[in-house]
């Protein structure tokens, strides 16, 4: 796999931890063949040897896949002793070609796969309450855990993908998808969340990194537009294969199966991870020239010594999350974390308590769930207005324009809250422009991430901002419980302050990146630029 930068540091033990993990789930199957005549409820049911044995494998896998896939660390310790020497980037100047299709098609399957994941819950949860007889509080806690584990997943990962590659942790995390789908088969609700909660942790991760590769891949003329097209189309094909899933499958195997799905989707990336090339840039960076040289070859034929290269850099550069929040890095960070934080608030916690907040006041129920549904098909075509504006305006300013769009909106909510307006077209235009705005901030807000950041800290920082989103999403479930979006006006000023804020610090400290270089970009950060909108 030379070809595509990095060769397996032991094949033998990556491709039989593959097979244990594999063989770790399918050992999970006839327990849940054998709940068939049962409905597939297993509740109650005591592990078998098989089972257990098949529990034991999967760690073992994944302990024996990584030591297989991961760099020698003699390697790495070459390679950071090495940085600091030429950086290598994918022609820029170049129209894209066969080999960038490839990689975004792989990337819009890996994402479609992730995004699948969380997507299921709303699937599940229905039919795991009545099975387990969970209180609705008990029900909640699942996605809590799930939401915890991708907030910890996009932290960890990234970290990972900067130290490890950008492909290898990739396809770790696929296999963790492969090995965590045993969640279908757990008897208890106790296994169900810590299962979850690890499903949640690589799921979290793969999102950050998809963009962080995208962004390293794609000449600078394309880059932009290519990073929201994939989010739109990864976010909207995940909702949709787990709707079609749950429709299809569900009604014949009961809602476990939704989760045994892990094994074939986890399976899929790791067959198409031929046609998933490693960073040029992070291999140059860790002082892989020779590697570097050779999947740019691959993207843009054959280059001169110094067709690829770049300037020097420093030897002595930050390195981990606090270096986000040094030099001109610091106000973007806290920027797109509150923002990220925020989006996060509103999705997963003002918008869930729309539907009651809207009939308490005065909306009938028919009507407010009609309301959402239309509001969110109409908010769809919005993904190509985002498009558009990031590649043909700004970056930054389309980033801020929808941030400020969100907060106007939540202001609007306020207004009717307080004022207690109950005019149902003045609540269509509230709803309808905050799934508008909301949409285009998580669409615009992890690809600015991914282009801002170096190359060392780039997965890192994209995680950080990923799960930033998350932890918003897990303060919305506590401040619902605490009664926070009881009061419409409220919870919409609450949410509105920090977008506010974020809008503000954004615009004074961003900068544009549209077609600009990745290199141009961390130059104009690290020389503390005039900031250029």
């Amino acid at each position: 796999m030379k070809s595509n930068g990095l060769s397996l540091h032991h094949p033998f033990a990556f491709w039989a931890g593959t097979a244990a993990i594999v063989a770790g789930v399918l050992a999970h199957i006839p327990m849940f063949v054998c709940a068939s005549h049962m409905g597939y409820r297993m509740v109650g049911m005591k592990m078998d040897a098989t089972m257990l044995v098949g529990m034991g494998l999967i760690p073992l896998g994944l302990l024996l896949a990584a030591y297989g896939l991961m760099p020698r660390m003699a390697q790495l310790r070459q390679a950071t002793a090495a940085r600091g020497g030429l950086h290598f980037h994918v022609a820029d100047g170049i129209p894209l070609n066969r080999q960038h299709w490839y990689l975004v098609a792989v990337l819009v399957v890996a994402l479609t796969i992730d995004v699948m994941k969380p997507a299921t819950l709303g699937f599940v949860m229905p039919g795991m309450t009545r099975e387990y007889g969970l209180a609705k509080q008990s029900a909640g806690l699942l996605a809590l855990v799930a939401l915890t584990g991708t907030t910890v997943g996009s932290v960890v990962w990234g970290v990972i993908a900067d130290r490890f590659g950008r492909r290898a942790t990739i396809l770790l995390s696929a296999l963790m998808f492969i090995g965590t789908s045993i969640c279908g088969a757990m008897p208890s609700f106790a296994w169900n969340l810590a299962m979850c909660f690890l499903m949640g942790a690589s799921a979290g991760g793969l999102l950050p990194i998809t963009f962080t590769l995208m962004a390293e891949m794609i000449p600078a003329a394309h880059r932009g537009w290519l990073l929201v097209a994939l989010g739109g189309l990864g976010n909207s094909a995940g909702y949709l294969v787990a709707a079609w899933a749950a429709s299809l499958l569900e009604p014949h195997y009961g809602w476990r199966v939704l989760w045994l799905l892990g094994l074939p989707t986890g399976a899929i990336i790791i067959l198409l991870s031929r046609l998933l090339p490693e960073s040029p840039r992070f291999l140059a960076t860790n002082g892989l020239h020779a590697e570097a040289r050779a999947v740019l070859a691959k993207f843009a034929g054959e280059i001169d010594a110094d067709d690829g290269a770049a300037a020097a850099q420093s030897d002595r550069r930050a390195t981990g999350m606090r270096a986000l929040l040094q030099g001109g890095y610091a106000p973007l960070t806290i920027g797109m974390g509150v923002a990220g934080i925020a989006w996060g608030l509103a999705n997963f916690g003002f918008l869930l308590w729309l539907p009651t907040n809207l009939r308490a006041m005065g909306m009938d129920a028919a009507t407010a769930t009609s309301l959402l549904a239309k509001s969110a098909f109409v908010a769809l075509p919005g993904t190509l207005i985002v498009i558009r504006l990031y590649h043909r305006w700004s970056t930054i300013m389309t980033l801020v324009t929808f941030i400020g769009l969100s907060c106007a909106s939540l202001l609007g909510f306020f207004l009717l809250g307080y004022f207690d307006i109950g005019s149902t077209a003045a609540m269509v235009v509230a709803t309808v422009a905050l799934l508008v705005s909301a949409s285009g901030v998580i669409a615009t807000l992890i690809p600015y991430a991914s282009e801002i950041y170096p190359v060392h800290l780039r997965a890192t920082g994209s995680g950080v901002i990923a799960a930033g989103s998350k932890l918003g999403g897990i303060l919305g479930a506590g401040f619902g419980v605490v009664g926070l979006f009881d009061n419409v006006s409220l919870a919409a000023l609450v949410i509105a302050a920090p977008m506010a804020a974020a809008a503000f610090l954004l615009a004074r400290s961003g900068i544009d990146t549209r077609g600009r270089r990745l290199e141009e970009i961390q130059g104009m950060l690290d020389g503390a630029a005039e900031p250029a909108h």
